[in-house]
């Protein structure tokens, strides 16, 4: 305990040191200039965490395969993925010892309810379980333990700064935008994103140092990994947009739409099922079991799979049949059509099955695969089976977009990122079709993004709508008064008349035994008769009433103003789920409280 002790102390001594040398640097800055300095030391840091990343998860590449020809089958493909997963809930159950699953949804649970404070281990231990995870043949996406590295990355250095929740939160965007810009070496992008998916407000403070985080994490992308792209692919004069595509681009933007559901449905569908098993190693035998048959018949689903849907871009089909028990067929060209569908659906499984096994990794990559085999199937059913000529190159980026704009209900975002992969606004307006259509199919089905929705459910999400955001804030265990006299159903109006004189409260709840809440009473209804000695004997139930509505203890704050309204009352009891009596709310103390909570936040 002591060793435990002396170690917190020499921590707490180094970060105030490190504290002491800030404001002696920034003494003369301005707010503004120093948010700007501390948007630079972010985007170079998450860089740097993106690059080493990405050189980890090479080498895991290389050690796995490097004894073996990896252009050839190998029964080990079968087996790599199942211990990438074991591996990294090993890591993160023993080492980690907290969550650091589902990257961006951690981003906005700590921008809502942690104050903007991120562990500090979570700047190395999503690399290293990402990593593991991919490197290993793991169905999911980089992109997300990125996000949640770079992220942490901004709220310490925020933390180490002592900086307010609010530049803390704009750290912590900074870091995460820094980090999408870096992995896809896209500065647009990564403002985009954080805009758009992490909600921050656009402001003369804010915008300068997400574009500077953003610009500095590219930058030194671009010197450590040079200028190739994430994902390689120019366009050619033959995949131009033509205005006659419009309706092929329409319908494109359905089926996106579509996939777009069909992918959150079945990813929350499949870590619900795998989620039932109650013991690590069930998980780990049906996810490993799973995830290694659908790579052994169709290979693509290996990893991230940014080489199969490259080289399915630039017309290379034969490619994604390597290692594959169909190699056969890759040249007839309705069975490339089949092949091509068959992974676009099984990618959505591999993807749920890797997560909810335990692997760390994200949607983000996945999202592009499906919608880039989206594409690529449209434009193969076109050529193949209705004998036109259109571009798979074009196609298969717009349906890279159409799908993560659904998804991630993110639609500048997405049209962005295609825009700068490609080098080229050429398919602006195509992009700009099929991912607002996208968008609007999937969100009628499903209005909220694949990060959002559970934190929606727990009321826990931050919005651009301002008095919902500061709701978020407010807790109702922290607003509940517990001051109230409880009374007894035996009670008469006699007892209640002395308990009166000494009470500071104008209504009384009535319980019984059990401490079960029978109702109310109100002192103006007690007024008439309490003076009245004949009238003391009155049970005091001839009095109570029943509230106008009862508040659940766990109960979002935003869901209870309503209730007020309705039954137009400034007081609620609250209650457990056997309805037992805990207290009550007022409607004034929760106005009271989001009028402190949005200065709070505003300075």
């Amino acid at each position: 305990m002591k060793i435990i002790e002396h170690s917190n102390y020499i921590k707490a001594a180094k970060r105030d040191k490190i504290y002491r040398w800030f404001l002696r640097a920034t003494k003369r800055l301005t707010e503004r200039q120093m948010l700007a300095i501390l948007g630079v030391v972010v985007g170079a840091a998450a860089g740097v965490g993106t690059y080493i990343f990405e050189v980890l998860l090479h080498l895991i590449k290389s050690c796995l395969v490097n004894w073996f020809d990896p252009d050839t089958y190998h029964i080990l493909y079968f087996i790599y993925p199942a211990m990438g997963i074991i591996l990294a809930t090993l890591f993160v159950k023993y080492i980690v010892k907290d969550n650091i699953s589902e990257g961006v949804t951690r981003v906005l649970y700590a921008m809502s309810s942690r104050g903007s404070r991120i562990a500090g281990h979570n700047c190395w231990t999503s690399i290293v379980g990402g990593a593991t995870t991919i490197g290993f043949g793991g169905s999911v996406g980089p992109e997300a333990p990125i996000v949640l590295t770079g992220a942490a990355i901004g709220s310490n250095i925020g933390k180490l700064a002592r900086l307010n929740y609010k530049n803390i939160t704009l750290m912590l965007c900074c870091g995460a935008g820094a980090a999408v810009a870096s992995i896809f070496k896209a500065p647009i992008t990564g403002v985009v994103f954080v805009l758009e998916i992490l909600m921050l407000d656009i402001t003369a403070t804010t915008v300068l140092p997400l574009l500077i985080s953003s610009i500095t994490a590219t930058t030194i992308a671009l010197m450590l990994r040079g200028f190739d792209p994430i994902i390689a692919v120019s366009l050619s004069p033959a995949d131009t947009f033509e205005l006659a595509q419009i309706p092929l681009f329409i319908l494109l933007g359905v089926i996106c739409g579509l996939m777009a559901y069909y992918f959150t449905q079945t990813n929350a569908y499949v870590g619900k099922l795998i989620g039932k098993l109650d013991r690590p190693y069930k998980k780990w035998i049906v996810g490993g079991t799973v995830l290694g048959l659908l790579i052994f018949l169709f290979p693509p689903l290996y990893g991230e799979g940014y080489e199969a849907f490259v080289a399915l871009m630039h017309g290379k089909t034969e490619v994604i049949f390597e290692n594959s028990l169909f190699y056969n067929y890759s040249g007839i060209g309705w069975f490339v059509l089949l092949y091509v569908v068959a992974v676009m659906f099984f990618k959505v499984i591999a993807m749920a099955t890797t997560n909810a096994s335990g692997g760390v990794g994200g949607t983000f990559a996945p999202s592009l695969f499906v919608g880039a085999f989206a594409g690529a199937s449209l434009a193969l059913f076109c050529n193949v089976v209705c004998g036109m000529n259109v571009s798979v190159a074009a196609f298969t980026l717009v349906g890279m977009g159409g799908v993560m704009a659904g998804v991630m209900k993110a639609p500048l975002t997405s049209i962005f990122l295609i825009a700068e992969l490609s080098n080229g606004y050429e398919l602006f307006i195509p992009l700009m079709i099929s991912a607002c259509i996208a968008f609007a199919v999937d969100h009628y089905f499903e209005p909220d993004s694949i990060y959002t929705k559970q934190l929606r459910r727990q009321g826990l999400l931050l919005t651009h709508n301002k008095d919902q955001s500061v709701l978020v804030f407010l807790k109702l265990e922290e607003l509940m008064e517990t001051d109230f006299i409880r009374i007894k159903e035996n009670f008469t109006l006699g007892d209640i008349v002395s308990i009166i004189a000494s009470a500071h409260r104008n209504i009384f709840p009535v319980i019984d035994n059990f401490g079960h809440l029978l109702g109310v009473v109100q002192l103006d209804d007690l007024r008439e008769d309490m003076f009245r000695r004949e009238k003391w004997g009155t049970p005091i139930t001839a009095y109570m009433i029943q509230p106008a509505d009862r508040i659940l203890e766990k109960e979002q704050v935003q869901s209870i103003l309503p209730k007020f309204d309705q039954g137009n009352t400034w007081m609620l009891p609250v209650v457990d789920k056997e309805n037992h009596y805990l207290g009550f709310i007022s409607k004034s103390r929760i106005l009271n409280a989001y009028r402190q909570q949005l200065v709070k936040i505003s300075q």
